[in-house]
């Protein structure tokens, strides 16, 4: 094989109180072709060539040269996984093209350490609603690569709507972990811990009416609604044309809400509070997780 088309879901993560373990992807897409041969390492991005260095490490696999294109249809630097699409589609393109050396568990794994965090790599491997439990920190800034311990993961119903309010407003991740705090309070982390625990089982257990009123978070939001200030506005406006809850999608920019009705309302009324530059998307749940496509064949001439 020669060449991979490899299509990876955008993500929503934290959820709210999930700090860095919950997740769930979406069906907004990034396609990413590998083409073995054409292009040297060196002429990559820094975001190829370190996922391409990471693969072939880890494999022990003699590293070829490629070349590869990006289908983009994630938004970048809005909290929504567009970084952890584009590792994911270049580590499972080149095993892949080098005959699956990896499995589909270990792909992930390398995706979070190149990311620094799991909880993008996870839904985006996985699909569906996803819990990580780090075995250690991912944080790359301390030089920690500690490989996790468990990933569950459960499907999402076609009932629940994802809304997603897309400022035009980039946020670095790099800058929204660094104004958060060191230490939170423990009545603070309990509360997280609670919420986080009620998403979660709401999740589980499919019974999606009893995550109202649990995406409160001590941990994240409060500090980075200094770098995205109609994020409490958007929340509270979501709720009250009825969403079940709303929260910042990972570091942000995005805002993003789960209903089980009325999507097109509640996203009225979240680009209504935001008073900025903005797109809605109303979508569902991924339950696929990353796909190889299959090649498309141009037709022989031949009828039968």
């Amino acid at each position: 094989m020669q060449q991979v088309t490899v299509r990876v879901p955008a993500s929503t993560s934290n959820l709210g109180p999930g700090y860095d373990c919950l997740g769930a992807a979406l069906r907004l897409h990034n396609s990413v072709t590998v083409v073995r041969g054409k292009m040297t390492r060196s002429s990559h991005p820094q975001i190829v060539s370190d996922a391409a260095e990471r693969f072939f490490k880890q494999t022990r696999r003699r590293a070829f040269s490629f070349s590869c294109s990006i289908v983009e249809r994630v938004p970048r630097c809005r909290g929504l996984g567009s970084s952890a699409t584009v590792r994911l589609g270049i580590l499972l393109g080149l095993n892949r093209l080098s005959g699956d050396p990896l499995d589909r568990l270990s792909l992930f794994k390398l995706c979070a350490e190149l990311e620094g965090h799991p909880d993008n790599a996870a839904p985006a491997s996985f699909g569906g609603f996803t819990v990580v439990q780090s075995s250690g920190s991912f944080s790359l800034a301390r030089g920690k690569r500690q490989a996790c311990a468990t990933v569950q993961r459960f499907e999402v119903a076609p009932r629940l709507y994802f809304v997603v309010l897309v400022p035009d407003l980039e946020i670095e991740t790099a800058r929204a972990r660094s104004i958060l705090p060191s230490k939170i309070s423990r009545v603070a982390a309990v509360e997280n811990c609670a919420n986080a625990c009620a998403v979660t089982a709401a999740f589980a257990s499919r019974d999606y009416e009893k995550m109202r009123g649990t995406f409160s978070d001590n941990l994240h939001q409060p500090f980075r609604a200094k770098l995205i200030q109609f994020l409490p506005r958007v929340i509270a406006a979501a709720e009250r044309a009825g969403a079940l809850g709303a929260f910042l999608s990972g570091s942000g920019s995005a805002v993003a809400a789960v209903t089980l009705e009325a999507p097109e309302k509640i996203a009225a009324a979240m680009a209504r509070a935001a008073d900025a530059p903005a797109h809605t998307i109303i979508t569902h749940a991924d339950n696929r997780g990353a796909q190889v496509l299959p090649i498309r064949h141009p037709p022989s001439g031949i009828h039968h």
